[in-house]
Formats: C-alpha cells, sequence, structure tokens
C-alpha cells in the first residue's frame, strides 16, 4: 500500500501563500492516518472474534452429541485392548450341543516388575516366593539386582494372588490388564479340549493360542475377529460326558485297570455326544508331557483317538458281515471249527465249541477258528479292502489335531496267514475311535459316517457298505450275544433297554517279545437301543482285572461288558430314550417276590 506523505509540498506552499499554518496540513494527515489503522485494527479484530466463536460454537456441538449419543447406549463392560495392532486378545467360547459353556475367557492381571524402582528387592523376593510357590526367593533377588528395567512375573495371577502382591506394598510391582482362558468344568472332556497357552504378549494383553484339542485344531477360527465372538458349538453334551467320565472312571477303579477309554456316538450322525480318556488331566492347568517312558502312560494321551491296540474279537464283526455281504454264507451255514494249522501257527478256540458251529453261533460264542474258515472265504484283497472302506486303514477325519498322528497299523504283506489272524483281530491295530465309526457302519443300516466333534444341522450320508437286509441281520446276533445264555456279553443286559454288541480281549505284547497271557485289552463294542439303533458305545479297559471270583478274571465279558451296562443304564434316559415298561415291570415284581 502507498503511503500518503504528511506534508505535501503543492499544499505547504499554498497555505503559506495563503497565510495559515502548514504544521495543521501535517496534523491533519497524521490524525487521517491513525483513523484509517484502527479501522483496519477493528476489521482484523472483529474477523478473530467471529472466527474464535464459530470454533467454540463447533467444539461444544460436536461435545453435546458425543456426550447425548453416549446417554442414549447401553452400558457395557470395558474390554482389556492391546497397545499393539498385532496382538488379538478375543476368543471365542466353546460350548456343547445345548450352549452350555465348556471354555471361555475371564478378566485376570499379569504381573511385572520394574526392578529400579523396587524399594526393597529381597524382602519383595521373599513375599513373592511366598505367595507363589514356584519362585525361588534368592533367584527372584539376584534377577532384580540385575540391570535389566523390566520382568515379567506372572503372565495371569488370580484376584486373591492380585491382592496378596497388593498389600507387600512396593512400588516396583506392577499388574497389567489380562484375559485368561477358563474350563469351568475341570477335568470334564479335558481331552476334547486341550488347552491354551499365552503367545505373543504386552503389558496390557496377550494372544491365547490353543495347544492341543479342538482349541489348536479350531485355533484360527476361535481368534479370527470376523467370527463377531459366535461360539464353537461341539456334539457333546455335557451332562452325558459327566455321567459316562464317573462310571468309566469307577470302573476303571472297581477293575483295578491301568487306563480306560470310551467313545459314545450317534450312528446316523456320526456326532460325538460323550468320549473319555482315562488318567486325564485338568486344561486349567495343563502338565507337562511325558519325556521318558512309555508316552501311553501320559496322562495328555488320548487313548480313544490316539491309541492304537489290536483290539481281537470285535473284529469277528466285520468278517461275518463281509461273509454275509459277499453272499458266502448266510446266518445258518454251517462253519467247520476244528482246530487248524497253518505254518507254525495253530488256530483254536478259547474252548472247544465242537467240529462245527452256525455262522451265528461263530459269532455269539466268538469262534476264532469259525472266523478263520470264513476268512479264507473271502480272500486277503476283499478283506483289505472291505476293512478300508470302513475307515479302519487310514487316521479318523476327527477335529482334533491328534487325530491325524492315529493311523492304524496293519501288515505291508497282507499274506493269507495275516488274513485269518485280522480276521479275529490280531495282527492290525486302531483306535477306539475308529471302531466307534467301523460298528455304526455296520447298525445303522449299513451306511458309513465320519465320527465328527461338531453339532451338525445336516447330517452327510456316507457310502453304503452292507445291505440293509445284511444289517439287520447282523443286529440280530450281536443282540444274541448279550442276551443268550452262551453269548459272551451276558453282563450287558440293561433293565428298560435292549443292547447288542461283540467283545474283545486281546493279549498285550510282551516286552520280551509274543504276547503276555496276564496283560490284556478288553473291548466291548455296543449299541442300543438293538432294535432300531441310535448310538454306539465302545468300552475299553487296559489291563483290567475282576478279583470277585475265585481267580482272577481279565476277560472283556466280565471286564468292560458290565461298564458299558451301567453307562447304558445312565446315559440313556439322558438321551431321551424311553425305557420298556414291560422290563421294567417284571424287575419290580421280581424285586417284590424276594
Amino acid at each position: 500500500m502507498i503511503r500518503k506523505p504528511l506534508r505535501p509540498l503543492a499544499k505547504i506552499f499554498s497555505a503559506r501563500s495563503s497565510g495559515e499554518n502548514p504544521d495543521m496540513i501535517e496534523l491533519a494527515n497524521l490524525r487521517e492516518r491513525a483513523q484509517i489503522q484502527h479501522g483496519l485494527i477493528l476489521r482484523k479484530t472483529q474477523r478473530r472474534l467471529i472466527m474464535i466463536g464459530g470454533i467454540f460454537i463447533i467444539s461444544f456441538g460436536v461435545i453435546g452429541l458425543r456426550m447425548t449419543a453416549l446417554a442414549m447406549t447401553e452400558p457395557a463392560e470395558p474390554k482389556a485392548r492391546s497397545i499393539t495392532n498385532d496382538i488379538s486378545v478375543n476368543r471365542a467360547d466353546i460350548v456343547d450341543r445345548n450352549n452350555r459353556i465348556l471354555a471361555t475367557n475371564i478378566e485376570t492381571h499379569s504381573l511385572y516388575a520394574h526392578p529400579k524402582q523396587l524399594a526393597n528387592p529381597s524382602a519383595t523376593a521373599l513375599r513373592l516366593s511366598e505367595i507363589f510357590p514356584g519362585i525361588d526367593a534368592l533367584e527372584l533377588e539376584a534377577r532384580f539386582s540385575s540391570k535389566q528395567n523390566f520382568l515379567w512375573l506372572r503372565g495371569a495371577i488370580s484376584p486373591e494372588e492380585k491382592q496378596a502382591v497388593h498389600d507387600i506394598g512396593d512400588p516396583g510391582l506392577l499388574f497389567g490388564p489380562r484375559e485368561m482362558r477358563l474350563y469351568p468344568n475341570g477335568k470334564l472332556a479335558g481331552h476334547i479340549l486341550g488347552g491354551t497357552t499365552f503367545g505373543k504378549q504386552g503389558v496390557h494383553s496377550a494372544e491365547i493360542i490353543g495347544v492341543a484339542g479342538v482349541e489348536k485344531e479350531f485355533d484360527e477360527l476361535l481368534r479370527n475377529p470376523k467370527s463377531s465372538g459366535r461360539p464353537l458349538k461341539l456334539s457333546l453334551d455335557l451332562t452325558i460326558q459327566s455321567a459316562l467320565e464317573k462310571v468309566l472312571r469307577g470302573g476303571m477303579k472297581l477293575m483295578d485297570a491301568k487306563a480306560a477309554s470310551a467313545v459314545l456316538m450317534e450312528v446316523h450322525t456320526g456326532e460325538i455326544y460323550a468320549m473319555s480318556s482315562l488318567p486325564d488331566f485338568d486344561p486349567n492347568n495343563r502338565p507337562i508331557g511325558l519325556t521318558k517312558g512309555d508316552q501311553s502312560d501320559d496322562p495328555l494321551f488320548n487313548r480313544a483317538v490316539q491309541g492304537l491296540y489290536e483290539q481281537g474279537s470285535v473284529f469277528k464283526t466285520f468278517t461275518v458281515a463281509q461273509a454275509m455281504e459277499l453272499g458266502l454264507v448266510d446266518a445258518d451255514t454251517m462253519v467247520d471249527t476244528k482246530r487248524f494249522r497253518w505254518g507254525k501257527s495253530v488256530i483254536k478256540d478259547y474252548r472247544d465249541y465242537g467240529p462245527e458251529l452256525t455262522v451265528e453261533k461263530v459269532l455269539v460264542k466268538s469262534s476264532n477258528v469259525g472266523t478263520a474258515r470264513l476268512s479264507q472265504m473271502i480272500g486277503a484283497d476283499n478283506q483289505k479292502s472291505f476293512l478300508g472302506s470302513l475307515g479302519l486303514l487310514a487316521s479318523t477325519p476327527i477335529e482334533l489335531i491328534e487325530g491325524s498322528t492315529a493311523k492304524p497299523q496293519f501288515p505291508s504283506n497282507w499274506s493269507e496267514i495275516y488274513t485269518i489272524t485280522i480276521s479275529y483281530g490280531h495282527g492290525i491295530s486302531g483306535s477306539p475311535l475308529h471302531l466307534a465309526a467301523a460298528y455304526s457302519a455296520m447298525v445303522n443300516g449299513g451306511t458309513f459316517i465320519s465320527p465328527t466333534l461338531v453339532k451338525k444341522s445336516v447330517s452327510k450320508i456316507g457310502p453304503r457298505i452292507i445291505s440293509k437286509k445284511v444289517s439287520a441281520r447282523l443286529r440280530s446276533m450281536l443282540r444274541d450275544v448279550v442276551d443268550t445264555p452262551e453269548g459272551t456279553a451276558n453282563l450287558g443286559k440293561v433293565v428298560g433297554y435292549s443292547v447288542g454288541g461283540k467283545t474283545g480281549t486281546a493279549e498285550k505284547i510282551s516286552k520280551t517279545g509274543g504276547y503276555d497271557a496276564e496283560r490284556v485289552l478288553a473291548t466291548f463294542a455296543s449299541f442300543f437301543p438293538s432294535e432300531d439303533p441310535k448310538y454306539v458305545l465302545i468300552i475299553t479297559l487296559d489291563e483290567p482285572e475282576d478279583r470277585m471270583g475265585r481267580e482272577p478274571r481279565r476277560t472283556a465279558g466280565y471286564t468292560a461288558v458290565p461298564v458299558a451296562a451301567e453307562v447304558i443304564r445312565r446315559v440313556a434316559p439322558l438321551l431321551g430314550l424311553t425305557p420298556k415298561v414291560k422290563e421294567l415291570l417284571n424287575k419290580d415284581l421280581a424285586l417284590t417276590n424276594e
């Protein structure tokens, strides 16, 4: 801007010529210049005031809108958040088929220390060792004396432990918010759930990752934020799982067995309602696995899924079913049961059943010789193909990380002698879960169904293995194994419910070679109701002994069968199966007469 001069010469000369004071011209110009400057400052100030006023109005408007939105929002508990973007603290719940909690998260705290801020490191280390038995006071004091600025002490602590640490009053001990995995039912279904541990950790959050069981198998799904916290629904029924485990634990103790397992599966859907392996563990306090000795003695070992055993005479059902399906025999066909020799091996029965038996009696009385004769009629290639179609030669597709490791063992050279021994369950090993799936196909009308731990809305029908006619005839024969005096499972009767099944007693391999007659694996593969099967139940006891008689009895008929009968008696009503009133009335009448 061009400034106007204060003493213009033209006006100065004009004022002098007219006798006026030239200084007044300068004063007038100064006054005009001051008025112009004042106007500029006033307009600038007005603009600033308008701008500040606008900012205040907008700010208070935003605050008012936010307060209104908060007032209209439902209150909710705050969630622990990570200070970093790569730690996910959200993990979905796991529930049973009735939406009862099997695994969930709880809010807790972590414990860490700033050694340089500790008021009394020695006394603090001693007090912490008293609160946490796993802490060595001298070792912790040495760590406090190091040059480290930060020390993790505990990833997660209980409210009681937090209060005890708080009472120490040392400013160098600090707590961070944390979520940890909780299994409210303790050991119940421990092998199925598996367990978790902490992955990436920060002061204010920690990542929970699965280490075994369904927690590991579905780890990505459970941690996926896109799942919106939807729980993973399993096929398990918590009440039935509890009843099965209680009976199995009692049966294992009564029969003085070293271990036990059980599988309860729906024969048409493959859904597992309960599955147990003993000894077990609490996933809230998952133990460290064995590094020496027999790994099958490890409580982390899931015998129902990972345990591969020769299962004995339960395989005779498959041999009889295949022979009937191929049209080689029917239930009334007579079979030679005289003992015979194959190479160095002698094929004989537990007791002498005479020179011949019908196919039905071969199954009911559990004749090794009769089954061996049927296998010779079937042939090695047909037998291998049939067992393969039942899933007995491959690992099960169960939704457990451990399932893929349990691949059945069988001879690479499927010779005739192996065809004979495999027909009655020797020379091939599989898990109780394999057996449950195979028996479901035998009794459900003849179709294979894969076992699953996830509740299904739609069932997938598998390939047909045997005809409906053969399946129905087989159910009747297996019912006779339980109901007739000559059957091997007489102790499997359950008042009010019809039960069918097959026993299997397999001698375990001796440490010095061969088989040990005093160490057996006893199995009962059962199904109920036998006239219209809904469920298969596999009970296995490792090295059981029934000592209630004059001599110890180890066969499945005296060990595994009574345990299975008690399981069925407990769980059948829980499964919604109505008992037969006539049988119950007859039992009440018999008790009254006594």
